[in-house]
This record gives C-alpha cells, sequence and structure tokens, in this order.
C-alpha cells in the first residue's frame, strides 16, 4: 500500500449532485460507501469539505456582505456538511468524528492535531471543518495546512472531473489531461486548480496531490489501490 494516511477534499458542490443546493442524500451514501471501503483498506483518513453548496464567502461579498462576515458564514456551511457526512458514516457503520477550527461544542471538538491522529489511528475518521478559522482562505488551502500538520502521505481532491487538463473539458472538447504535473508547471500554465496559497504550502512542504473523479463510485478505492486515475501533482 502506497499511502498509509491521506487527507480526502471534497468540495461542497459535489455534495449538490442533481439538486440546485444543499445535499444530495444519494450523492452523500455513495461518498460514505467509497470512505468505508479505503477504512477497510486500512488507510487513515482526514476528510474536509467545502461549503459551496450552502454559501460561499467570496460570493456573499460581492453582493454586498462583509467579506469576514461572508467568510464567516462559508465556514459555518462546512460544518453542516461535516455533521451530515458525520452521519452518513456512521450509517455505514463507521465514527466520523467532526473537528472545527473555533470552539463550537457540542456541534463539534476544537480541532487539535493530537486529537485527529488519535481519531484515525482507532480506525475512526477525521472530519476537519470550519477551514482555517480565518477569513481570506479557502477550504483548499485548510486542506493543504492540515494535510500537512497531520503527515499525509498524500491529498486527494475529489471532483466531478477525472484530473487536471490543458484547458476546461468541459468548455473546450480538444483539451487534453495530465497523468502528472509539478506544482511550477500548473501554475505556470495558469491552471487554477487550487488557489495560490494552497498551491504554494503544498509545493513548498512537498505534499503529493491527486486530482479525480469522486464522483465515479469506486474510483477512490482504485487511486489508493494504486491504479492511474486522474492526475497526480508532485513539487518537482
Amino acid at each position: 500500500m502506497k499511502y498509509k494516511r491521506i487527507l480526502l477534499k471534497l468540495s461542497g458542490e459535489s455534495l449538490m449532485g442533481e439538486k440546485q443546493y444543499g445535499i444530495d442524500e444519494a450523492r452523500l451514501a455513495d461518498y460514505a460507501r467509497q470512505i468505508r471501503e479505503i477504512v477497510g483498506m486500512g488507510i487513515q483518513v482526514a476528510i474536509v469539505i467545502g461549503g459551496g453548496n450552502i454559501f460561499r464567502g467570496l460570493s456573499g461579498a460581492a453582493k454586498g456582505f462583509d467579506r469576514v462576515k461572508g467568510d464567516q458564514m462559508g465556514m459555518l456551511a462546512t460544518v453542516i456538511n461535516s455533521l451530515a457526512l458525520s452521519s452518513a458514516l456512521e450509517k455505514e457503520g463507521i465514527k466520523g468524528n467532526v473537528f472545527t477550527a473555533a470552539r463550537m461544542e457540542p456541534i463539534g471538538k476544537l480541532y487539535a492535531k493530537a486529537d485527529a491522529l488519535d481519531a484515525m489511528e482507532r480506525g475512526e475518521i477525521a472530519i476537519i471543518a470550519g477551514g482555517t478559522g480565518n477569513p481570506f482562505f479557502t477550504t483548499d488551502t485548510a486542506s493543504v495546512l492540515r494535510a500537512v500538520e497531520l503527515e499525509a502521505d498524500a491529498m486527494l481532491k475529489g471532483t466531478r472531473v477525472d484530473g487536471i487538463y490543458t484547458a476546461d473539458p468541459e468548455k473546450d472538447p480538444s483539451a487534453t489531461r495530465f497523468d502528472e504535473i509539478t506544482y511550477l508547471e500548473m501554475y505556470n500554465r495558469g491552471l487554477k486548480i487550487m488557489d495560490l496559497t494552497a498551491t504554494t504550502l503544498a509545493q513548498d512542504n512537498h505534499l503529493p496531490l491527486i486530482v479525480f473523479d469522486m464522483d465515479t463510485v469506486g474510483n477512490l478505492k482504485r487511486v489508493l489501490s494504486g491504479e492511474r486515475i486522474g492526475t497526480l501533482v508532485r513539487d518537482e
């Protein structure tokens, strides 16, 4: 097994499934089953989920919300999604511990590295909500930060696209997919897979990133079984 411990980043939008807003229960159940599969392989799992299916701070700021308050609303949206995933995991027989970047008991436990590691070593999931706890930072940056902090072997970014392309494949049918790419090449090509803060943090800490299609059931297990699915991003 190549990876003993991973951080899985899920977008809030992906939780919408076929809906226009909120959480698609069927999609959530699919994710929980896929996560149960990799826990069964002995892999330790931490998860960070975005909140864009409920509220996105940057969009809120564009509509007149104060940016700091908008980002705080977005952080709370990630807590809602994390609680939903925790519930879905428990239906699959796996405990999903919700940790929050700001104190929020009894909704979740205040995040601490040691507590998250203890949960993962017990075969439980550490779901880390609330971003970094600060405005002006994306959940991608929070994901990289937690992955580095928890000494994850890799970060997996589950999206609705099966990897990184030369251009947006939904807009450009001639776009081709990379099997591998470096963070520097990703930046030089202007491929906005993550924001620059997240990209730089991952590169500086030599964190491998795999971008793959999470919506195809079974892909998470395939990636962690060593199949060449998605795109691997390396620091050099």
